[in-house]
């Protein structure tokens, strides 16, 4: 955890530093909280709160028709997320996950509209880091993944920076230190053939080929 040194002087009303217990408690009540993950801090809401998922689009100031990725705790959440999951979905979460690769597949009738901007898919992600993934583990719901700042700025990597832009939009900020840079997720699509690579990231086009067996083409 960061230093109390380090954190700037607010007032107590702009935003509050919780722990993973204290941020279910604020998502299940339709709650919104800034939480590290593996590459950047990001929002974290039940990504089956439709209420929720809203109020993350209004604190990021992005447009509706744009989906939101979701964070899992383990592999075996994807059945509650997806449906008619390809055989090639399962085989890439059982090498790459928990890691950087987001998996498009259809979604289930659990995903809100509001959440895959009404698209048949949505993309999921088990992260390495430990605190979306106990915090979706104790919610009992998946999260959503989008990085903790206004559209078209750039993503941060210290709670102080998230509550300096983004304060009292916010239901807690669970500080998780300063992170390091890394690579995005690699973002897969899986439901064409050959499978698609849409965003290129930390898994690379010669990993996914020798872990299917097949190419990938990209977007």
């Amino acid at each position: 955890m960061a230093s109390d040194a380090k954190r700037p002087s607010l007032p107590a009303e702009a935003v509050t530093y919780v722990t993973v217990s204290e941020a279910v408690s604020a998502l299940r009540s339709s709650g919104v909280v800034a939480i590290p993950t593996d590459t950047v801090y990001g929002l974290a809401a039940s990504a089956f709160d439709e209420r929720a998922i809203a109020r993350v689009y209004e604190i990021k100031g992005r447009d509706f028709d744009v989906a939101l990725p979701v964070l899992l705790a383990d592999a075996e959440d994807m059945e509650r997320c997806a449906v008619s999951i390809p055989d090639l979905a399962r085989g890439l979460a059982g090498r790459f996950w928990p890691g950087p690769l987001t998996i498009v597949v259809p979604k289930s009738n659990s995903m809100p509209d509001v959440l895959t901007a009404g698209m048949s898919t949505v993309g999921l992600r088990v992260p390495h880091h430990p605190v979306p993934r106990e915090l979706s583990r104790l919610l009992g719901s998946p999260l959503t993944g989008t990085s903790a700042n206004r559209s078209g700025m750039p993503s941060m990597r210290s709670a102080s920076a998230v509550i300096l832009e983004l304060g009292s939009l916010l239901d807690g900020v669970v500080d998780g230190g300063d992170l390091l840079e890394a690579e995005p997720s690699t973002v897969v699509d899986v439901m064409v053939d050959p499978p698609r690579i849409l965003r290129s990231g930390a898994v690379s086009a010669e990993e996914l080929a020798d872990a299917a067996g097949i190419e990938f083409s990209t977007a």
